[in-house]
Parts: C-alpha cells; structure tokens; sequence
C-alpha cells in the first residue's frame, strides 16, 4: 500500500509529516526502536530539506509518500530546492576534543546509520529526491 502526501516546507509542518510517517510504520510492523528510527531520519531529512535545498522556510513544498510492506516500510521525500550531492557531504570526526566537534553535519551521517537503505537522487526536471528503506 502506498500513500503520498504533499506538506509545506515549513518546521510547523514536522509533526504532521512525523504522524503520518509513525502511522505507516506501525502498520508495517516496525517495532518501537525501529519507529523511532525511521521518525528520527525523516525529520532530519526534512530539516535538510527546509534549511539547506529551500534555504528558509514556506518557499517550498515537501512530498513525502510512504509504501507499507510486510515489516517493511519506504519513505520517499521530493523537493524542488536546490540540488544535492550527498558525496560532497564528508565523514563526521569525532576523535576530536569535544570543543572542536561540529555542531552540524552529522544528519546524512545518522539517516544512513539508522535506516537500512538511503539512496539520493536529483535531476533538473524531477528535483531532489531521497529513498528510505527500514526493515523490521
């Protein structure tokens, strides 16, 4: 089963976006940890996609489309914002003292860790688009 649906590129809109992808995980089977997983990749996909594609938020809008298997579930994120290339995206360090550790940079790092699946996409004509696999 899969469904879709379009929210605005705005922070206001994570917990609509987190409902409706915890509700398609449930009924995937995924157990809490792996929920929560999925919830955790997702909202920073889409912080990404507000902060760094759109630059800002309400300038554009998120399509997020989950398919439901059996104790699997895929999430799909579309955007029209700037391209993506997640091979310029480099390693976090983190053998560092911790006052020189980045703040930031370390999303794209977690969503690979916690999903099983992560692939990325772009194209001048479809946009920015990021697949999810979590296995239960």
């Amino acid at each position: 089963m899969k469904r879709t649906k379009t929210f605005p590129g705005n922070y206001q809109s994570l917990p609509n976006i987190s409902k409706f992808v915890v509700e398609a995980a449930q009924e995937a089977g995924l157990d809490e940890q792996e929920i929560y997983e999925v919830d955790l990749a997702v909202d920073e996909a889409c912080c990404n996609i507000i902060d760094h594609a759109y630059g800002g938020e309400n300038i554009g809008e998120m399509q997020c489309s989950v398919q439901i298997g059996d104790n699997t579930l895929t999430v799909v994120l579309k955007d029209r914002g700037r391209p993506f290339d997640p091979s310029r995206v480099p390693l976090p360090v983190y053998d560092v003292p911790i006052e020189q550790l980045k703040r930031r940079g370390v999303g794209f790092f977690l969503m690979h860790k916690v999903m099983d699946e992560l692939h990325f996409e772009t194209s001048s004509e479809s946009g920015n688009t990021l697949v999810m696999v979590k296995r239960g």
